[in-house]
């Protein structure tokens, strides 16, 4: 008589199938159950002092004695992420280039922004031909595909943020990348009439097509700070103050395709509410002095601080001083997420929902 077959476990059927690369899909639904509610956070709050950072970059001008062989850059990798990466869509970091230095000219598939630490105008980036000067505060796009390089022909070192959407790239398996040919600097265009920024105003040639993403930008400080002005007697946002976000001019949609970038004025005193959404967002501090308040962790920041915040983490913003403004120029996913119809807030949607000012009542003085 035969005997009876021993019943495997799930355990033991699990294996099986894992050694012929194939998985039950009830381990999956396991791993859905663990989400109700959302997501965990990927990644960990993180702040980089910059009194490190700039003693770092100090330290690197020594080891790394010229630039034409490799950036500059010091990157912010979050200890939560072991396959690198600020978030886990985007890499932020400073570069510096020393007086007389270039950073070579080439391209990738991998878009970029620069904001402006030190800078007097003189420095510039040139991008696809076009020279965008950089001054403090100034903010630099270098969207997909487009040449660029950085020239630095003062006396001074000169500095920015960099913030790339380099771990979402890598996750699609697109990164491409070329060197410019045949030289380290780029041809420029000379005539402003051949810039394209001159055609992303508020009049275009009426003869010609237009280019409406990719573009060469430069968002002068000098241009923004106003705006921030006369926007900040407004109620702002309960979560995030008084936040403007850099537009595409051409489609008054997101700066990049892949990255929103933001300028921040929190008021003195002020603490915003708490809430959290499905895009994470990196910090560069302006100015001023304050705390963000992620879940459980503090990040007590002032100027020039770096720092991240994980999707899906409840946070808030508190401005330390009672009689000092708190900047913070941020960069977010949001685009990201937003393109497949994923982005949501708790404890609700903030995000291009209030109503813009009424007209004034007929009489009203």
């Amino acid at each position: 008589m035969a005997k009876p077959q021993t019943k495997k476990s799930l355990e033991s059927f699990n294996q099986e199938l894992a050694e012929i690369h194939m998985t039950g899909q009830w381990v999956y639904e396991d791993l859905l159950t663990a989400c109700i509610g959302g997501p965990r956070p990927r990644g960990d709050a993180f702040l980089w002092p910059w009194k490190m950072v700039n003693e770092k970059l100090t330290e690197a001008c020594d080891v790394l004695e010229e630039s034409f062989t490799a950036r500059r850059s010091l990157l912010f990798n979050n200890p939560a992420l072991p396959m690198g990466g600020t978030t886990h869509t985007m890499l932020m970091g400073i570069q510096m280039i020393k007086a007389g230095e270039i950073a070579w000219a080439h391209r990738h598939t991998l878009a970029a922004i620069r904001f402006v630490v030190k800078g007097d105008g003189k420095v510039f980036t040139v991008v696809n031909g076009e020279k965008c000067p950089m001054e403090v505060n100034d903010l630099i796009l270098t969207p997909q595909w487009t040449w660029h390089d950085h020239q630095n022909p003062t006396a001074e070192t000169a500095m920015w943020v960099d913030v790339l959407d380099v771990p979402f790239m890598l996750g699609l398996n697109q990164p491409f990348y070329e060197p410019y040919p045949g030289a380290k600097v780029q041809a420029v265009r000379e005539k402003r009439s051949e810039h394209l920024q001159q055609r992303a105003g508020w009049v275009r040639p009426a003869w010609e097509t237009s280019q409406k993403e990719n573009l060469p930008l430069r968002y002068a400080w000098q241009d923004i700070e106003p705006q921030l002005r006369a926007l900040a007697e407004s109620p702002g946002s309960p979560y995030d103050g008084v936040a403007l976000e850099y537009i595409n001019p051409m489609t008054g949609g997101p700066t990049l395709a892949t990255l929103s970038c933001w300028i921040q004025l929190l008021r003195p005193g002020e603490r915003t509410k708490k809430h959290r959404h499905t895009s994470s967002a990196v910090y560069f501090v302006v100015g001023g002095e304050g705390t963000t308040i992620v879940g459980e962790k503090s990040m007590d920041w002032t100027k020039n601080d770096c720092f991240a915040v994980p999707n899906w983490a409840w946070h808030e913003h508190v401005n330390r001083s009672k009689s000092e403004e708190a900047l913070l120029f941020s960069v977010n996913d949001a685009p990201i997420v937003s393109a497949f119809g994923h982005y949501r807030e708790e404890p609700e949607n903030s995000l291009h929902t209030a109503q813009i000012p009424a007209v004034p009542a007929p009489g009203a003085k």
